[in-house]
């Protein structure tokens, strides 16, 4: 059986940006969670010894919500105004393989 699947993102933000990103990002987000049914979750992380440099994770309910959220008409434009923030963006899915939690 295959495990939860979570998005990922590695985003470099031009400096000076953190804010605005953060902002952005956080808007976007807020949209998928009311537009998209299957999104569970979202965090956006950044890196203590480099401001500029943030990792985001979403968990879904399964994969056709993934699926149907970046096929949204919105999904392009939405994630495009955080990525005109940035220097770098990579994005990745995931399975869980492991969770601890108390």
């Amino acid at each position: 059986m295959e495990g939860q699947p979570y998005t990922s993102g590695r985003w470099l933000v031009k400096a000076g940006e953190e804010e605005e990103f953060t902002k952005r990002w956080t808007d976007f987000t807020r949209w998928s969670l009311e537009s998209v049914d299957g999104a569970e979750w979202f965090e956006l992380v950044r890196d203590s010894n480099d401001p500029r440099r943030f990792l985001s994770f979403g968990a879904w309910a399964d994969s056709d919500s993934i699926e149907a959220w970046r096929n949204s008409p919105e999904f392009s434009e939405r994630l495009g105004q955080c990525r005109e923030l940035c220097e770098e963006f990579e994005a990745r899915d995931f399975r869980l393989a492991s969770q601890v939690r108390r």
